[in-house]
């Protein structure tokens, strides 16, 4: 469910905010290393940065770092919908009722839906 870049307003991207998690130095460096790959890093939040329009390979690619990272090293992954950046140039999810219902929808009470719940 994607539609051309910048379509109408009704049309979003998945940002993922990320925190690392604190580590000793080898696991710190591999989990960067990951992060790297595919997130910006923004010095004056201290958090990481990414953006997905489509699930295809990439995304999926994509998600499955952020997943692998925060299993293996503990790193706070929070992924949210949000309007198309005016500069975005890719592919862009459509704001249409099923999917944008289940992505604005709590997976538990409190916790958004990609929010890894805390131990």
């Amino acid at each position: 469910m994607t539609s051309s870049p910048n379509s109408p307003t009704r049309s979003w991207v998945l940002e993922a905010t990320i925190r690392t998690a604190p580590a000793a130095d080898p696991q710190w460096q591999e989990q960067l290393d990951r992060l790297r790959q595919i997130a910006s890093y923004d010095p004056k939040t201290q958090t990481w940065h990414a953006r997905l329009g489509a699930l295809g390979l990439a995304g999926m690619q994509m998600l499955q770092t952020l997943f692998d990272s925060a299993r293996v090293h503990g790193t706070e992954v929070r992924l949210t919908p949000v309007a198309v950046p005016a500069y975005w140039d890719g592919p862009a999810f459509t704001r249409g009722p099923d999917m944008a219902a289940v992505l604005e929808a709590q997976a538990d009470r409190g916790r958004p839906l990609g929010q890894l719940p805390l131990t």
